[in-house]
């Protein structure tokens, strides 16, 4: 991948995407006493960098092959990204999504007009029945991270950020196929060689960093994750080799370290990411990147299209895991004014009843006692043991979940 090809892909698409910010958070700097900088691709208009891609490899198909249309195969956002410039262009789009897509993705997706098939488990048998059709149907197959030109236009991100942060030593992308970083990875190291790029996985589904370790392509087991969007259990033929150019080291985050930083942005940086996208921070905020102090490290955010019913499960785990959320399971004597006792005892203590369920006969119980249930929201870990201190010396009997 040359320089010149990602320079000329930036002037083709410029007009038509989002210049995203690269903006600095202390409170992330904190973290590893350094400079801390965001990438916000979760800002293109699709929701994620894929538009780059997508728009690059469209503008270059001739006159007559975009007649026959385009197809493409995608857990969301390439679907998405293809979607969406193809009919501002005129072609017609075709996108094979795993049957277990996210709703929104595709509602999204058919919303900019191209026609969705749901087809496999996965992405990777997505990707075989897009392959089939397009060989029945003539249309162009556009890869979500496997093609040249699809590499160049995500490679302008690099581009970018040398500009909005110029003395970044660091820059941590998250890796799926590989397209991203072998884009962003050619941009930034012909002109900066001293920069870091860090690739970021998930651990359940590791492709890159098997083959790395391998040194060639290998297929990695199947594995649940909730960053789908970089769920790819064999990376590209030609990124591979760019990686290996390219990419300084691979590094893999666990499911609760994703959630957690997904959760963590939201809250702090106030933006809402994927999971996918939010395995960078996961691996700065895990210690899985030994950073020196005083770094200018820069994160890459490169998707923010996460199903609503995903977020609001990842908000109660991540207060559940931080003490402000909790559970409680408590008895009392099965008797009027019971409750409102136990109500008033968590009142003092300054715990909010969010939600409580109330039961008789449950086994270990004796027949003048009932359970409640009681979901709290706290303060944190030590609030939580201050009351069940409070509740225990009141002579109540209180478990945790």
């Amino acid at each position: 991948m040359q320089l010149l090809r990602i320079q000329e892909a930036r002037r083709r698409i410029h007009d038509h995407i989002v210049l995203t910010p690269c903006t600095p958070s202390e409170v992330f700097g904190e973290l590893f006493s350094g400079r801390a900088y965001f990438k916000f691709e979760n800002l293109q208009r699709t929701g994620s960098f894929k538009d780059r891609g997508a728009l690059n490899r469209l503008l270059l198909i001739d006159e007559s092959a975009r007649g026959r249309g385009v197809i493409a195969a995608s857990a969301g956002n390439h679907a998405q990204g293809v979607a969406c410039h193809a009919g501002r262009l005129g072609i017609s789009a075709t996108v094979v999504m795993p049957e277990r897509t996210p709703l929104i993705k595709v509602s999204n997706t058919e919303r900019f007009g191209a026609t969705v098939i749901l087809h496999g488990a996965n992405y990777d048998e997505a990707m075989k029945e897009a392959i089939r059709l397009q060989k029945e149907s003539g249309a162009t197959l556009i890869h979500p991270f496997d093609d040249e030109d699809v590499i160049a236009g995500q490679g302008t991100i690099g581009l970018e950020v040398l500009e909005q942060a110029p003395d970044v030593e660091v820059l941590v992308v998250p890796v799926g196929g590989g397209g991203l970083i072998s884009g962003i990875g050619a941009a930034v190291k012909t002109l900066r060689p001293d920069v870091r790029i860090i690739g970021v996985q998930a651990e359940q589904v590791p492709a890159a960093l098997l083959a790395r370790q391998s040194g060639r392509i290998v297929t990695a087991g199947p594995g649940e994750t909730i960053a789908d969007g970089i769920a790819v259990r064999r990376v590209g033929e030609y990124t591979f080799p760019l990686m290996e150019k390219w990419v300084d080291d691979i590094v893999t985050v666990r499911e609760e370290e994703i959630a957690s930083a997904v959760l963590l942005l939201l809250e702090r940086e106030k933006t809402v990411v994927e999971p996918a996208a939010a395995v960078t921070l996961a691996a700065v905020a895990g210690g899985r990147i030994p950073l020196a102090a005083d770094r200018d490290v820069v994160m890459v955010l490169s998707g923010g299209n996460i199903d609503v019913n995903l977020l609001s499960r990842i908000i109660d785990r991540g207060l559940i895991n931080d003490g402000r959320l909790a559970r409680l399971r408590v008895r009392v004597l099965d008797r009027p004014g019971a409750l409102a006792a136990l109500s008033a005892r968590l009142a003092e203590r300054g715990a909010n009843v969010l939600g409580l369920d109330h039961r008789r006969g449950s086994q270990g119980l004796w027949l003048t006692e009932a359970e409640v249930e009681i979901t709290i929201e706290s303060r944190g870990r030590e609030h939580v043991d201050e009351i069940v201190d409070s509740l225990t010396s009141a002579g109540y009997t209180v478990g945790r979940d």
